[in-house]
């Protein structure tokens, strides 16, 4: 058989992932610091004057990235977790039980993702305004919440997968 091509690709793309995923998260962690350290700069350079009906919005948008960064930590589990089994597939063998608990880890970092999209998605509701609208891609998202499911189900499968797999070997 020969060997797979996306397998490289996809490993590559995963550590440039991880390096976005990092940068993301300082890019949000220095806006989030400078509305608050220095908040009249900030808000001048954004054009935001003292009277402004935007300047309320702006504890609203705090919160969002103070959501934001929580998912940095959580999106690192998931893509780092990724790597290991790209390896155990490249080497034809991913049914070991190694893979099991971290696509089960996997689940749960996806759907603590899935719970800070709906929190940012209720914030962003609350916040928002007919005159300031406030338009995000958060909330509910059933293909988001299918993937939760359907990564619960893969790491059983591998962890059932795993087991048979040394009932084998030790009837042999």
């Amino acid at each position: 058989m020969r060997p797979s091509t996306t397998l490289p690709v996809t490993w590559t793309a995963l550590r440039i992932l991880i390096l976005l995923n990092w940068l993301s998260g300082a890019a949000i962690f220095a806006l989030l610091v400078a509305t608050v350290v220095a908040e009249n700069w900030t808000f001048r350079a954004l054009g935001i004057t003292p009277g402004s009906a935007l300047r309320p919005l702006m504890n609203g948008m705090r919160l969002i990235a103070v959501l934001g960064l929580l998912s940095v930590p959580i999106n690192h589990a998931v893509l780092s977790r990724l790597l290991p089994i790209i390896e155990t597939v490249r080497k034809r063998d991913p049914f070991v039980a190694a893979n099991a608990y971290p696509l089960n880890m996997i689940a749960w970092a996806l759907l603590a993702l899935q719970l800070i999209s709906l929190a940012i998605g209720i914030v962003a509701g609350a916040i928002s305004t007919p005159e300031h609208s406030l338009r995000l891609d958060a909330g509910f998202s059933i293909p988001g919440w299918l993937c939760v499911f359907f990564t619960f189900i893969l790491a059983r499968v591998f962890a059932e997968g795993t087991l048979m797999r040394e009932e084998l070997d030790g009837t042999i």
